[in-house]
């Protein structure tokens, strides 16, 4: 930081009700819930050329090659299985495609223990009309028969999961939350149990937490290196929104096409194969297999069934892992697996460069004191004890996967912005001011929340700030554009405004005293009637 000054704020506001009466706990509260969708879909081998038998057919093979058993349950028929619709809109299977109809395909996947899904678009035109130029996909989305079709899929063929695209919807210039909704109230006049699936190809706002189970955050993937990171770095600090049960989806996997692939690219090396995998599973995406089944190499296959990575996606917990080191190239991701703040951690070491990357990570950083013991995931290998820092050079595109299990696990002491839950962040680009979290090179971490305030419901709030004991606390956040602002600062509905910022855009440091009870605590920063400053982080120390 430059231009360094202190500042205690001394004196508590009345409580800025505008800012704190709509506080709400966001953390996961160590409780079980619904774990990130796993199986095949079949988007990415066969596009719109799909049929009976070769769904069929894949359903069997993850049987017959153990996936069932490793947790993959579910079977995706994607775009390309609709004729036109009938007089009465009706949507008819494609007959060619699947001469007898859906249901004895959904009945198919029923039969071997796992569940089916489907698909559609939020528009009129699916995006294989558009893309493949599949005529059979005019008229096929869902816009104006959300009701029938619903009832169609989930009443009558029986289907258990949808993924809704959005090429006709945006087409269309429709309102993304008002479609998604409006097609989410009819599926559950039928069956509210279906799981559905927003693909926006961007993160679409903080409401889809209510009407889906996972919402795509990018474009679609392809089988190279240079779209696997573009998909890895859009998905590095969207951590908060993954939460109760509601994931983050960095699309179905394209692993196993180093042989063939139709989602263009030569496909992946073994090692960016592991990369793929290994960031799916602590970033707790779904992990919906892509390739042909059939022709999948084996390496490719013991990597998606290895169980010590699946588990991390699986985990009870629900997290998704956070950024808390970004040094030169290389990230350093962690979240909690098992207990919440307990004494176990998933830890990611992932280098996107093209040359070779040294990690040097302070355990410190990941909240663990004493010795730790380190175990590599993707090899089944214990790597040993460690004290103070964990070190470790990786080659080019690769990653390494760990859990870590310290003596003690300690209070944390930093808090970054780009850890904050931003309830009015979207990343669909329609707002040049919309509040975001973007690079800043002078910055810990790089990066910084921009664009807080403005009005009341625009805040970034950290919902699990922990202290030990309690007590009172100085407070120290990281700043910078503080010329004509002033910064709310709520904890646990306790207010404090802040009018002595410096009367510039360079980086500085403000520091108050705050309260904090034992255990969790909510922190809000707002400004409800006015830009606040560009946060970079806050630190804790105990008085």
């Amino acid at each position: 930081m430059k231009n360094k000054f202190y500042v205690l704020a001394a004196t508590f506001s009345l409580l800025c009700a505008s800012c704190a009466e709509t506080q709400v706990n966001h953390s996961n509260s160590g409780k079980s819930v619904t774990p990130p969708l796993m199986g095949w879909s079949s988007w990415n081998a066969f596009r719109v050329d799909i049929s009976e038998d070769i769904i069929k057919n894949q359903a069997d093979l993850m049987v017959e090659k153990g996936l069932k058993d490793a947790g993959y349950l579910n079977v995706n028929i994607d775009d390309g299985f609709f004729n036109e619709r009938d007089s009465n809109g009706n949507m008819q299977a494609n007959t060619t495609r699947f001469p007898n109809g859906m249901k004895p395909v959904v009945d198919h996947i029923h039969s071997l223990g796992m569940k089916a899904g489907i698909y559609t678009d939020a528009g009129n035109n699916t995006c294989g009309s558009m893309a493949d130029k599949d005529h059979a996909g005019v008229g096929a989305g869902i816009y104006g028969h959300e009701e029938q079709d619903a009832q169609l899929y989930f009443g009558d063929w029986g289907f258990d999961f949808i993924k809704i695209d959005y090429c006709g919807g945006s087409f269309l210039g429709l309102d993304e939350e008002e479609r998604y909704t409006s097609i989410r109230k009819s599926i559950d006049k039928v069956n509210k149990d279906v799981s559905v699936n927003i693909c926006r190809w961007a993160f679409p706002g903080t409401w889809a937490e209510k009407i889906a189970n996972s919402w795509r955050i990018s474009g679609d993937i392809n089988a190279h290196w240079n779209s696997l990171k573009y998909v890895v770095g859009k998905n590095l600090y969207l951590s908060a929104y993954a939460r109760n049960g509601h994931y983050n989806d960095m699309d179905m996997m394209v692993i196993g096409f180093r042989d063939s692939c139709k989602v263009g690219g030569e496909g992946l090396t073994p090692t960016e194969e592991e990369v793929h995998f290994g960031l799916w599973c602590i970033m707790s995406s779904p992990l919906l297999i892509g390739c042909n089944l059939a022709t999948m190499p084996e390496s490719s296959l013991q990597l998606v069934t290895n169980k010590e990575l699946i588990a991390l996606n699986q985990d009870p917990l629900g997290r998704q892992a956070y950024v808390v080191q970004h040094e030169n190239e290389g990230y350093v991701l962690v979240k909690d697996i098992e207990q919440q703040r307990g004494n176990v951690r998933a830890v990611a070491l992932y280098n996107p460069s093209d040359t070779i990357c040294t990690f040097s990570v302070p355990f410190s950083t990941l909240e663990f004191g004493g010795n730790v013991k380190v175990r590599d995931l993707v090899k089944h290998n214990d790597l040993g004890t460690f004290s103070g820092t964990f070190e470790q050079t990786l080659p080019a595109h690769s990653g390494m996967f760990l859990r870590m299990e310290g003596e003690t696990r300690l209070e944390p002491t930093l808090y970054e912005a780009e850890w904050a839950y931003l309830p009015l962040y979207n990343d669909l680009g329609k707002n040049s001011k919309g509040i975001v979290y973007s690079y800043d090179g002078q910055a810990s971490g790089k990066m910084k929340v921009g664009f807080i305030g403005g009005q009341p419901e625009n805040y970034a709030e950290w919902s699990e700030v922990y202290s030990e004991k309690g007590g009172r606390y100085n407070m120290t956040i990281n700043y910078s554009f503080g010329k004509g602002r002033q910064l709310d600062l709520t904890v646990n509905d306790i207010t404090t405004r802040i009018n002595s910022l410096a009367n510039d855009d360079n980086h500085h440091q403000i520091t108050v005293p705050v309260e904090l009870k034992p255990g969790y605590n909510v922190i809000r920063m707002c400004n409800s009637y006015n830009w606040a400053p560009d946060i970079d982080n806050f630190t804790l120390t105990k008085e």
